[in-house]
């Protein structure tokens, strides 16, 4: 039985009150024991008899992330910088680019998907979905080198393989590579903008949903499209959603519509995602209206973070910190007090936060999945606001990074 002794680690175990408001977050010293990847023994001190051991040294222990919408299979990271070449033709000229530059990177994309995803780990994830290109010119290749990078992480990261036909399900005719996809080992069926690229909104979003159906899993589309065009796709979406039974099982990812509506379109719309537990992922991005985060999650819907890229011909930008992503989010919905600033933890560790809304502690018991988090951070709040260093990433109960150079030097808070 492997077992793992977490000496002196922080735990939040409630809210400390102020005239009715909440102004700090509670913390107590711990000893956590792991066996068998779970979490088995919380005590003020478990005696060691030969564990493996971490002393946390009063660090703060929480869930660890899950990096919920990634493409480790083209990507300029951990290769020659190279800045992107303008946009021209929308998304189109990303497309037409692609049709030469992913059959040069053959060469280097395994070994560039197996430094992201590391990286990704050394920033506290320990599930990474990823969508990974089918299309005309590299057929399923990506399927397969997506695996084998992941076969290599499998003892530190579980995750899920989008196919994805990013030039169009329709435009590109990948409809057979689609469904020899699924059967190579693809875990979501992808789409991009049914209206935009494939020009036929039904018949794109059916022939998506036929091959969810066919090979029994969910469903991850993107849709950019804003206002009432990505609205009306969001309602054709969830219809064949109760029709086929799929509720859970899908997500938008970018959902930009959801930015551009307000009163009573917005409320109608998400009353709908909700009711058919259609989730959204979002980069929380800063250079178009942002999908309102809170306002989804209080209505019903589950909004999860994720990076897109870190760098690649789509963008230079993207840095894999999941901690500044979410210090991004509470800029950018103005989330300053203590409450809300704990609270924002859930968008990036599928949900589970230490305390409940009400402050009660529900994360860590006995039993959890030994999948956490040591930060150099007194409580959750300041870890987001002032961008704390994760110094430990815990996997299957496994010791899956240490960042040595933030365990070496006092770092100013």
């Amino acid at each position: 039985m492997k077992s793992l002794l977490i000496k002196n680690a922080r735990l939040e175990t409630g809210f400390a009150y102020e005239n009715g408001r909440i102004v700090q977050t509670n913390t107590e010293l711990f000893d956590v024991l792991i066996q068998d990847g779970k979490i088995c023994e919380m005590e003020q001190n478990i005696q060691e008899t030969g564990y493996e051991t971490i002393d946390a040294n009063g660090k703060l222990l929480m869930p660890s992330f899950r990096e919920m919408h990634i493409h480790v299979d083209k990507t300029y990271f951990s290769g020659p910088w190279k800045a992107c070449k303008p946009i021209t033709n929308g998304i189109l000229t990303r497309i037409e680019e692609e049709q030469e530059l992913l059959p040069a990177q053959l060469p280097s994309a395994l070994n560039r998907a197996e430094n992201m995803i590391e990286w990704l780990i050394s920033q506290g994830h320990t599930h990474i979905r990823s969508h990974c290109n089918v299309d005309p010119q590299i057929g399923t290749k990506h399927i397969e080198i997506t695996k084998e990078a992941f076969k290599k992480f499998e003892d530190q990261v579980t995750y899920d393989i989008v196919a994805f036909p990013q030039h169009g399900l329709l435009r590109s005719k990948v409809e057979p590579l689609m469904r020899e996809a699924m059967k190579m080992g693809g875990t979501l069926v992808g789409g991009v903008d049914p209206a935009t690229i494939d020009r036929d909104i039904d018949r794109s979003l059916n022939l998506t949903m036929d091959i969810a159906v066919e090979s029994g899993h969910g469903i991850d589309i993107h849709i950019h499209d804003p206002n009432s065009l990505g609205a009306f796709q969001f309602y054709k979406l969830a219809e064949l959603t109760k029709q086929a039974k799929k509720q859970g099982q899908v997500t938008i990812s970018h959902a930009i519509a959801l930015g551009d509506l307000h009163g009573k379109e917005l409320e109608e719309l998400v009353s709908v995602l909700a009711e058919t537990t259609i989730d959204v992922t979002s980069t929380v991005p800063t250079n178009r209206p942002t999908i309102p985060i809170p306002y989804l999650y209080e209505n019903g819907v589950t909004v999860s973070v994720g990076h897109d890229s870190l760098t690649d011909h789509w963008s230079p930008f993207g840095t894999g910190d999941t901690v500044a992503k979410l210090s991004t989010l509470a800029e950018r919905f103005k989330f300053i007090d203590e409450y809300s600033l704990n609270r924002c933890w859930k968008y990036a560790s599928g949900g589970i936060t230490p305390l409940n809304d009400a402050g009660s502690r529900v994360w860590p018991q006995k039993g959890d999945a030994a999948n956490v988090l040591l930060l150099d951070a007194v409580c959750s709040a300041q870890a987001v606001a002032r961008r704390r260093p994760i110094t430990h990433v815990i996997s299957k109960g496994n010791i899956a990074y240490t960042n040595e150079e933030a365990l070496a030097k006092e770092i100013t808070k």
